[in-house]
């Protein structure tokens, strides 16, 4: 115990005192700061949720939209109405949702280098490859690098352990600096595309807004009536050197404003004449749309929620297949 006469000793209890009184007002402090951010995590957390919910509603009402605009004209699908890409938007208690349809369908089916209903006997099939490799080179990717890419997709999703010419198997990704294998499946997610020998970051960047991860091995259902001008190198793709992505973009610009009502006047067209599409291309053709991509923004109290959704229309009603969330603050 300190002597109260010495001063020596006074001096050293203040100080000890002042110590621990620092030390209380650093550990109130860190626990206060902490209290903060768990409140605000919690707020958050809450925001988030509910973001999610008001975000699952837009995508119902997508659906049920989607469901109507196929049962009007089963027979055909078409640009009108202005439903495609045209930002819908909602009010939402304390703030505001935004969604979008497009077609789902117009794009390139990753899948479709496979032939095969049960993911068990996955089998390459040619036109699919060729027609991977064509997109890539309608986008300004190199023949060499194309068919590398190509093949290494097909080897990715198909079932055997056989590469391709140019392709890839496990023994290829087994030499890479992480160790890795080949997933012999269906993608589910486009970005799984950069996983693939061949697929470098420059052509990932291209070729991402092109393709897609339908759940089938059908070659790409592109619906002439709503492919879009400016996905002219998807026509392209399917034509493989017959017809250039200029002369594709001008035939989508002079497509009847009613679209067309069968695929033998769309065959039968000027620009096409004399061309010969393969008997599996002119069936990959059609006139509706199977598949639609739904995008809901929520922003709620500066939380913003991002839901992106595919639509099976193909059989009423039309259904949800798959969905995938991205947040931001």
């Amino acid at each position: 115990m300190a002597d109260p006469r010495n001063p020596n000793e006074r001096g050293a209890a203040l100080l000890t005192v002042l110590l621990l009184v620092a030390v209380m007002a650093v550990v109130a402090s860190t626990a206060l700061e902490r209290l903060a951010l768990a409140t605000r995590m919690t707020g958050n957390g809450g925001a988030v949720d509910q973001a999610r919910a008001y975000a699952d509603a837009g995508v119902e009402i997508a659906r049920l939209r989607i469901g109507d605009l196929v049962a009007a004209n089963p027979g055909k699908t078409t640009l009108a109405g202005n439903w495609m890409g045209t930002p819908q938007m909602i009010a939402v208690p304390g703030g505001v949702a935004t969604a979008r349809v497009r077609d789902g369908g117009n794009c390139f089916n990753l899948n479709s280098v496979v032939a095969g209903e049960n993911e068990a006997d996955l089998k390459v099939r040619a036109v699919g490859v060729s027609q991977f490799q064509a997109l890539l080179q309608a986008l300004g990717v190199d023949a060499r690098q194309a068919q590398a890419a190509a093949a290494s997709l097909a080897d990715w999703i198909d079932t055997d352990s056989t590469p391709q010419p140019g392709g890839a198997e496990d023994e290829t990704y087994a030499q890479a600096a992480r160790p890795y294998r080949t997933a012999n499946r269906f993608m589910v997610d486009p970005s799984e595309l950069r996983a693939v020998h061949g697929v470098t970051p420059a052509i990932y960047a291209l070729a991402r807004h092109w393709v897609c991860a339908l759940p089938t091995a059908d070659l790409s259902p592109i619906n002439i009536n709503t492919l879009l001008p400016d996905q002219a190198p998807l026509f392209a793709m399917l034509m493989q050197g017959q017809i250039s992505v200029l002369q594709a973009r001008q035939l989508l610009a002079q497509r009847p404003v009613e679209g067309y009502g069968s695929t033998v006047a769309f065959w039968a067209v000027p620009a096409l004449e004399g061309l010969s599409p393969l008997a599996e291309v002119q069936q990959q053709v059609k006139l509706t749309t199977g598949f639609f991509g739904v995008d809901v923004s929520v922003d709620v109290g500066g939380t913003q929620v991002v839901e992106r959704a595919l639509i099976d229309a193909r059989q009423s009603p039309a259904m949800l297949i798959r969905r995938n969330w991205g947040t931001g603050a």
